[in-house]
């Protein structure tokens, strides 16, 4: 097969390498913090998004921050802060006032990166849960002509060609790269990881044949339904409505199932009553028609869980990803 990956590579071979391509791209983000969050002008919100603007959960945040501005009465400024496996706003909250003039984005990576680099922030002690939104869906993708037509081509090429695959995601120790390294990697499949700061590259870089394959989450349905990428698997706990004929991991004998609900949070000690305003403006945005329909273009559907639920829920989070991290050897030692 004559593709010529992405010239950004990071091998990932025997399990001893494993973290350290997990942190490759990460570490000297991680080691970088502001010196001052900026909470923006006064009666205006800033909510950080640490993806690159233009990506579903992107675009799908600021129809939710224009709704729920509408509700509060007060303008809410969306701030991309990519890259760091989404990590980036923690640190701005862990500066910021609680006064609740900024406000983050709380996506997965957040619960795994403190068990695969020491960092300075905690995703539960320094954040005040306002509500969870939604999921996503992930799956893997190739060129629409690629021979590549079934996850089972896929494993077949990797084990026939040792270290050619070349597996695209949206950045080191996201949930893509994860699900990655435990598919391929615990079959002793090696492969090239070229990650990614932003969807849309990614499934550009795919679609051209620079890469072989891209793994992300559903911001790639465009690409898929005008048929210009293959959706192969998808990682959810049961087929999707907009893609039926697509099967999951789970059916085809891999128990993995990855669907990172996500949310917002504050800065540590806000008060109830501004928790409770905040809410109530964003759980009315989320049931939007408006919002709803944008979530819909991206096969996303409304997780809602209010501050206390979605608390309880961040804490599990956390407790897995120690678990998971802990099974495959990957807990750094200063974590």
């Amino acid at each position: 097969m004559a593709l010529s990956p992405a010239p950004t590579r990071v091998p990932t071979h025997a399990p001893f390498s494993r973290r350290h391509a997990l942190l490759a791209a990460l570490s000297p983000l991680l080691a970088s913090r502001p010196a001052q969050a900026q909470p923006g002008n006064p009666g205006v919100i800033t909510l950080y998004v640490p993806w690159p603007a233009g990506g579903a959960t992107d675009v799908t945040l600021r129809m939710l921050a224009e709704l729920a501005g509408q509700q509060l009465g007060q303008k809410i400024i969306i701030e991309n802060r990519p890259g760091a496996g989404g990590s980036l706003a923690m640190p701005l909250l862990q500066q910021a006032p609680a006064d609740g003039s900024v406000l983050a984005q709380m996506p997965q990576p957040v619960f795994r990166i403190p068990f695969l680099q020491k960092v300075t922030w905690d995703p539960i002690r320094d954040t005040t849960p306002i509500l969870q939104i939604s999921g996503v869906t992930f799956g893997i993708l190739v060129a629409s002509n690629s021979p590549l037509r079934h996850l089972g081509d896929l494993l077949d090429f990797a084990r026939q060609h040792p270290g050619e695959l070349s597996v695209a995601t949206n950045g080191n120790g996201t949930t893509p790269h994860v699900v990655m390294e435990e598919l391929l990697s615990e079959q002793g499949l090696r492969y090239i990881h070229v990650p990614y700061k932003g969807t849309a590259e990614q499934m550009l870089a795919v679609a051209a044949g620079q890469v072989m394959v891209g793994v992300n989450s559903n911001g790639f349905a465009p690409y898929v339904d005008s048929g210009r990428l293959r959706l192969l698997v998808t990682f959810s706990e049961a087929r999707t409505r907009r893609w039926p004929q697509v099967p999951t991991l789970k059916e085809l004998g891999y128990p993995i199932v990855a669907t990172s609900p996500y949310g917002l949070v504050g800065p540590r000690g806000m008060a109830p009553e501004l928790v409770q305003r905040l809410h109530a403006a964003f759980k009315a945005a989320l049931f939007h028609p408006r919002h709803l329909a944008e979530l819909a273009k991206y096969d996303q559907e409304p997780a809602y869980l209010g501050p206390a639920d979605y608390g309880r829920s961040m804490a599990q989070a956390y407790a897995l990803e120690r678990r998971q991290a802990e099974r495959q050897g990957l807990i750094a030692p200063n974590a």
